[in-house]
């Protein structure tokens, strides 16, 4: 007999990158539900204090609910939410990040525990956010040739 764990351990990331600048803003949890998606909206508005934020985003049903609408009145209007055609992963510039990351974290990996692979995940995404310039190539921004 084989022995095999109990049920797997979930863990989420829900993020954003900056089609701009390549800065990402990475939220780790063991979920990914309305109030994740809140409170990676008011860490984004955090970190940009001023001026209006553009969010593009899948149209998940998670994504349009009160809490998500609460952050963008509580922000005075700022984000602006764009929703991208359901099962359209190519025109989410976040979706090509992910895919970078399980290629560099996880690719032909065999890792020991979920806190390995998370704190794996977070040190990639910190390596990102010292060579912005990698990640707006990653995400197919011209951002970079036009500074």
């Amino acid at each position: 007999m084989i022995p095999t764990p109990g049920r797997p351990i979930g863990c989420y990331g829900i993020g954003a990158v900056n089609y701009h600048t390549g800065e990402t803003v990475v939220l780790f949890g063991r979920r990914k539900r309305r109030r994740e998606i809140a409170k990676l909206l008011e860490t984004l508005m955090e970190g940009h204090p001023t001026g209006t934020v553009y969010v593009a985003w899948d149209d998940a049903g998670a994504h349009a609910d009160d809490e998500t609408e609460a952050v963008v009145r509580a922000a005075a209007g700022r984000p602006v939410l764009l929703y991208l055609p359901p099962s359209s992963p190519w025109l989410n510039p976040i979706e090509m990040l992910w895919r970078h990351v399980r290629r560099e974290v996880a690719h032909c990996e065999l890792v020991a525990s979920t806190q390995a692979l998370l704190a794996a995940a977070r040190e990639c995404f910190a390596r990102f956010n010292q060579r912005p310039r990698q990640i707006l190539s990653v995400i197919g921004s011209n951002a970079a040739k036009a500074a």
